[in-house]
């Protein structure tokens, strides 16, 4: 099945967490090191393999998001 014909079911697209750590290019065991310790993205148990849904990794990366350091309020004014 093509990834059209998914989306015509109302299927959201999975990522392998092979996948997953390609796209975000870390090792794969960061990723489990990341699920086990809790601060991964949720996934999905597909019988011994996990996936996960492409919506709760952009979720999890947004909560990731560091806010960039602002140039006032550290003690002066340019």
């Amino acid at each position: 099945m093509n990834a059209e014909s998914l989306l015509g079911l109302g299927l959201e697209p999975v990522l392998t967490t092979s996948e997953l750590a390609e796209y975000l290019g870390v090792h794969v065991q960061a990723i489990y090191d990341l699920r086990t310790d809790g601060r991964g993205p949720s996934g999905i148990r597909v019988g011994r393999e996990i996936r996960y849904r492409v919506s709760d990794v952009l979720r999890w990366l947004d909560g990731l998001h560091e806010p960039v350091p602002s140039l006032t309020g550290r003690g002066g004014e340019r």
